[in-house]
């Protein structure tokens, strides 16, 4: 009963590039030509970091690269900063990945709610560092705010609607353990 997984690993890596890219596509539609008072939750770090921490071997860290940085670049923000945040941030997580049924659900909101919260003070600091206007406060605290509070309905979607679960432990023994 030998499984050729190989299909399946490349079809989940092309479903979260294609993700990605629905997601800056509604991102970009202009709905309201008005300013708007709130950001909302950068739902493409969420479900990057869902995908991560539920199977890293779907989101190479090249396609995490590549589509932050094409994030970057369509939000008009500088170009490869968020960008290496979000990579940096991604692989901290995936080395934080342990055997399925080690930590609870909470123990991951929390961590992925510090990771974003080190994300916004380092893009902030780095912003200022090199003298680029960083964008109002309220926004980043905001759309901070409810990335961490949306993470929980992200991690549903992603595990009901998408099928992308952390593997059972006998899915992990078979396989030789997750790298």
């Amino acid at each position: 009963m030998a499984e050729n997984p190989a299909p399946n690993i490349w079809t989940m890596r092309m479903a979260f590039i294609l993700l990605s890219l629905t997601i800056m596509f509604f991102h970009l539609i202009p709905l309201d030509t008005v300013p708007r008072r709130w950001a909302p939750p950068d739902f493409l770090l969420g479900f990057t970091f869902a995908w991560v921490l539920r199977r890293p071997e779907f989101v190479p860290v090249i396609s995490v690269a590549a589509v932050m940085l094409m994030a970057d670049l369509m939000f008009q923000r500088p170009p490869g900063l968020f960008a290496l945040l979000t990579v940096i941030a991604s692989e901290y997580l995936r080395r934080r990945t342990t055997v399925p049924g080690e930590s609870s659900f909470a123990a991951e909101w929390a961590t992925v709610a510090l990771v974003v919260i080190a994300m916004t003070v380092a893009n902030r600091l780095v912003l200022t560092i090199v003298l680029v206007t960083p964008p109002a406060l309220v926004l980043n605290l905001i759309q901070m705010i409810l990335t961490i509070a949306s993470y929980p309905l992200i991690v549903l979607v992603t595990q009901l609607a998408m099928g992308v679960r952390k593997p059972a432990l006998s899915e992990t023994v078979s396989a030789g353990g997750r790298s």
